[in-house]
């Protein structure tokens, strides 16, 4: 692997000598709001009966969310620049819809759980939702330390703010596609 791409996969993100570059963090701050939003809105309409049809409806959702999120980057970054995309820059968008594909992991362990028995799946099901929308509204504190910034009620306050404008997304998608 050369120099580069073994920096790209192993540097910034999991450096703290060397934070992650504005943009790229914003890439993926984007991506993780987009791809929880998502799954939240694929999750709430299942119905339990079903045993791992949650499971798969979150899954699927993430996955082709990945694959168009990677798509339209790539789409994107022809207008961006003149040249065509290096394996580093690919590289760097994919590893930018990451993302996308982790807002899937937690709802379906949630979800599992229920399959499995250890729990209700209806009470599964609304952990897994309540656990997106906190997932949601953190980021708050993320993008806080990403600037420097020690939490205060202020922050408190926006990650509800930010909870509600992501639930209240929901619903409207909801609405408008069910």
């Amino acid at each position: 692997m050369s120099s580069s791409s073994h920096a790209l996969l192993h540097g910034p993100l999991f450096s703290r000598t060397r934070p992650l570059d504005r943009d790229n963090a914003a890439s993926r701050i984007s991506a993780y709001i987009y791809g929880n939003v998502l799954v939240l809105a694929a999750l709430v309409p299942v119905t339990t009966g079903e045993k791992y049809v949650g499971i798969l409806v979150v899954l699927g959702t993430a996955l082709s969310t990945c694959v168009a999120h990677v798509f339209a980057e790539a789409v994107g970054h022809s207008v961006r620049h003149r040249s065509p995309s290096t394996r580093v820059e690919t590289l760097r968008e994919l590893r930018n819809s990451v993302p996308i594909l982790s807002s899937a992991v937690l709802p379906c362990v949630v979800l599992a759980i229920g399959w499995i028995g250890w729990v209700e799946p209806r009470t599964a099901q609304v952990a897994a939702e309540l656990a997106v929308l906190v997932r949601i509204g953190g980021i708050v504190f993320v993008i806080g330390r990403l600037k420097g910034e020690r939490p205060t009620r202020a922050s408190v306050l926006a990650a509800v703010l930010l909870t509600v404008v992501a639930a209240t997304v929901v619903i409207v998608k909801i609405l408008l596609t069910h």
